[in-house]
């Protein structure tokens, strides 16, 4: 059975190599996104879960991994079916259309590859760090700040041919960046996408990570 305990975490947790190339990917990521997208790109949960990871790496915090790891284990794992969906010729969501959008420079949309390998490096991370139990409370809190932020100050869904400028920031006005949904309205749907993240995401991967990996310090 396994034990909650932080006496199965290595000595030496984090690699320098990985510290310094995650680094770089990030010295390079930050300012093309800032260039095509604008500051309010970085308000996207796994925008914010790259820089959470970030400092975590270096600091080998365990809860500043475990933040991220809550939050987007399960949206990304999402993303990287829906990305080999696409590369296949299947359309499942269309959260990874963007990829295959020839309008968008190659480059920009390779450094959105991110979304893919992320998730495996938290979880490798976890398994040097361990799981803070108070991520679950500290991502939940964030998500609901963002969600407000995206919903109340940023700009709705709208048809913006060649404007990369983020719409609909963590889907609180639906799953489209071109039309928001029409089934509820906009607040009741922004509360029920709050219970939703919470109840089917945050809750569950909690759990899962309280149990498979040691309990961090």
């Amino acid at each position: 059975m396994h034990q909650n305990t932080n006496s199965h975490l290595p000595a030496r947790r984090i690699p320098l190599w990985l510290k310094i190339a995650y680094t770089a990917f990030m010295a390079v990521l930050i300012p093309v996104y800032w260039a095509h997208y604008g500051p309010t790109n970085f308000l996207y949960f796994c925008d914010v879960a790259l820089l959470l990871t970030l400092v975590g790496v270096w600091t080998e915090s365990a809860r500043l991994i475990s933040l991220p790891a809550v939050g987007i284990l399960i949206p990304q794992f999402f993303w990287c079916a829906d990305f080999l969906a696409e590369l296949c010729g299947f359309h499942l969501t269309g959260m990874t259309s963007y990829m295959f959008d020839s309008s968008r420079p190659l480059f920009l949309r390779a450094l959105s590859g991110f979304h893919g390998w992320l998730p495996f490096l938290l979880i490798f991370l976890l398994s040097r760090t361990g799981y803070d139990h108070r991520a679950f409370r500290g991502w939940t809190i964030a998500a609901i700040a963002l969600c407000l932020i995206s919903f109340f100050l940023l700009p709705p869904p709208a048809p913006a041919p060649g404007d990369l400028t983020p719409r609909n920031v963590n889907y609180v006005y639906g799953m489209s960046d071109e039309k928001a949904q029409s089934l509820m309205p906009p607040t009741l749907y922004l509360a029920t996408w709050l219970a939703a993240l919470t109840g089917l995401v945050y809750i569950p991967t909690h759990h899962v990570l309280k149990r498979r990996f040691p309990k961090a310090a």
